[in-house]
């Protein structure tokens, strides 16, 4: 620092200044500042700035997998958010969802000196159904059921589902089957409940759930199950995947889409739109979910009091090809 202020013909406190982005400082000196730390080949050390100042501009996430395409694309969102603030990521992925590796995980975030956690809890704790974290770092979860005292951000699952379903019904079917994710899911529990709840509201009562993984290997085995059925005339899959599985089943067994069967996805896929018929799903907006919950977290690293409770980003049906009237 000591070399630049001389370089430059300026104090090393104007050399601190300019090198902390602070604003007073003259802008054609700001520039001789820069211009000299250039030649000089000088970085700021950020380890030391960050003992200084207690901030390391860096955000842990705890993710339970980084196999579906919802996780993944919260994933993107949180580091595009994080990007725009200056933060960079510390990502842990843990193969169990176990409060002990939660908790785990948290204390070795804590160790490499993380301002904040976003914990993605997409799936339910195997042994207890309430994340308890040691006090400390500023906490946001995105998904539900994280237990109190911890802001929560996720997408409006149950308002998604509802859409879903009511549409369906809304074409005439009499009934809407469901494709589900895994029963340890908190997007797919309440996908299911919004589901069922939906359909006894129209005096319809539910019929077996049929529970996938996610994957399309799963969609097209139950779609098999289905399609054989000719009392099924609209089905719902919990994700663009499983509704794709669902669609090749459909298609081996000469069911007519959407002559025959209406078909539902979740989330809204790029390539959902080149399905064939293109699909019809919910979409859910990962970037807002990214941005709330980056949002809360900053302004809790801030010293400000984040959002409490549970805050919902809205979803929105998209309406394609793979749906049509009841069959007569």
């Amino acid at each position: 620092m000591a070399d630049v202020a001389h370089h430059a013909g300026v104090s090393s406190q104007t050399v601190s200044r300019v090198s902390n982005g602070l604003s007073n400082v003259d802008e054609s000196t700001r520039q001789r500042v820069l211009d000299s730390m250039q030649a000089l080949g000088y970085r700021p050390n950020g380890a030391a700035r960050a003992l200084k100042s207690g901030r390391f501009n860096t955000i842990g996430v705890i993710m339970f997998t980084l196999g579906t395409l919802g996780n993944m694309r919260t994933l993107d969102a949180i580091a595009t958010e994080a990007a725009k603030a200056d933060y960079s990521l510390t990502l842990i992925p843990l193969p169990d969802p176990t409060l002990g590796a939660v908790s785990g995980a948290y204390r070795r975030l804590s160790d490499q000196a993380v301002d904040g956690v976003v914990i993605v809890f997409e799936a339910a704790l195997l042994d207890k159904g309430d994340i308890t974290l040691p006090p400390g770092l500023p906490v946001v979860v995105i998904d539900s059921n994280s237990g109190s005292g911890y802001p929560v951000v996720d997408t409006d699952q149950a308002e998604g589902a509802r859409k879903a379903t009511q549409y369906l019904l809304s074409l005439g079917h009499s009934q809407v089957f469901h494709v589900a994710g895994p029963p340890t899911s908190f997007s797919a529990v309440h996908r299911i409940e919004s589901w069922q709840a939906t359909l006894l509201a129209a005096g319809i009562t539910p019929p077996e759930v049929l529970h996938g993984d996610w994957t399309t290997e799963s969609g097209y085995r139950l779609g098999l199950e289905l399609g054989r059925r000719d009392d099924v005339t609209a089905i719902f899959a919990a994700n663009d995947q499983m509704a794709l599985g669902v669609l090749r089943a459909l298609h081996e067994l000469g069911r007519d889409v959407p002559g025959e069967v209406s078909v539902v996805g979740f989330d809204d896929m790029e390539e959902a739109h080149s399905f064939w018929p293109p699909l019809t799903t919910v979409r859910q907006n990962f970037a807002d979910v990214g941005h709330v919950a980056m949002a809360n977290l900053l302004a809790q690293i801030a010293g400000e009091r984040g959002v409490a409770g549970t805050t919902t980003v809205p979803t929105e049906l998209v309406v394609r090809d793979s749906t049509g009237p009841a069959p007569r």
